[in-house]
């Protein structure tokens, strides 16, 4: 069986992030044969073109830029941040975008799971990112679209999702988002 490598970028740097927690709980609804890797982006310099012209690549982004080109999909859990996606998030998507002739995002598929501590479910950072990634050519899982509203609400104090709703619905998204794997 060919084992399909699904990268997770979460969008918060913080410890107790919601969207680590998610990123948890969901990684545990993939079926077997795939294999979920959490992608370090918060060590990754502001992408800057000089270190490509300048053959001054950092360290850091040379090894991320390795990393995602290993992987075979992205799943991205992001909060919102003041109505659209993270710095360290965007710049993620930057960094292993360039050169414009090696995007090592291009034709592998993604997922978007936005979320908030309030009802939108951070609605804007997840639309912001379709953007980001359909120029990117990335082929982003359409439906179900993911916005977890309230998700405090939804976690115990160990971080797992209590709700049962919450669950199946996960579980047909990854369902889907396997769905979209497979086609690539």
């Amino acid at each position: 069986m060919n084992v399909k490598k699904v990268g997770v970028l979460v969008g918060s740097l913080r410890k107790e992030s919601f969207s680590k927690k998610l990123a948890q709980n969901v990684a545990m609804l993939f079926p077997e044969g795939y294999e979920l890797e959490m992608v370090e982006i918060g060590n990754i310099p502001f992408y800057n073109q000089d270190f490509d012209d300048e053959d001054n690549l950092p360290a850091e982004i040379g090894e991320f830029r390795n990393k995602i080109a290993e992987l075979d999909a992205f799943l991205l859990i992001t909060p919102e941040y003041n109505r659209s996606v993270p710095a360290v998030l965007k710049n993620a998507l930057d960094t292993a975008s360039r050169p414009m002739t090696d995007n090592k995002w291009s034709g592998k598929p993604a997922a978007i799971i936005s979320q908030s501590p309030g009802g939108l479910g951070g609605f804007g950072a997840n639309q912001h990112l379709r953007q980001t990634l359909t120029c990117l050519n990335v082929p982003v899982l359409q439906q179900p679209e993911a916005y977890i509203g309230n998700v405090a609400t939804l976690l115990n104090e160990n971080g797992e999702i209590t709700n049962e709703g919450t669950v199946e619905f996960l579980t047909k998204f990854v369902n889907k988002f396997v769905d979209l794997i497979e086609k690539y």
